[in-house]
């Protein structure tokens, strides 16, 4: 079975960070490309960032030159540090990886930016 654990998630200022964490067990971690998504009230929920097994990182143009996504093949962890928060991050933020055919996601873990 495979599982993605969120956490890192919480409440922040305007300007200010945070950095999530997805802890992935039950598959070959270091050959799966990773995906952070979130989900804003009352909004579909988006793709924000990626990373291929290789290293190579996507963003979508909201969080470009903000967010940094990593991973850590050791641990089976992927990062997303987020930086110069606004009130529009505000969203549930979730991991997801698509492994043996299936998307898996994570429960989620809630991000609410003040301003």
């Amino acid at each position: 079975q495979v599982y993605l654990v969120e956490s890192g998630g919480g409440l922040a200022q305007a300007g200010g960070s945070l950095r999530l964490s997805c802890a992935a067990s039950g598959i070959n971690f270091k050959i799966y490309t990773m995906n952070w998504h979130r989900q804003a009230p009352g909004k579909q929920r988006e793709l924000v960032a990626s990373i291929d097994s290789g290293g190579k990182t996507n963003y979508t143009d909201a969080v470009a030159g903000r967010f940094t996504i990593s991973r850590d093949n050791a641990w089976n962890r992927v990062h997303l540090k987020m930086d110069s928060l606004k009130p529009e991050d505000t969203a549930v933020y979730y991991c997801q990886t698509k492994a043996r055919g299936r998307d898996v996601w994570g429960r989620g873990t809630q991000v609410t930016v003040t301003s």
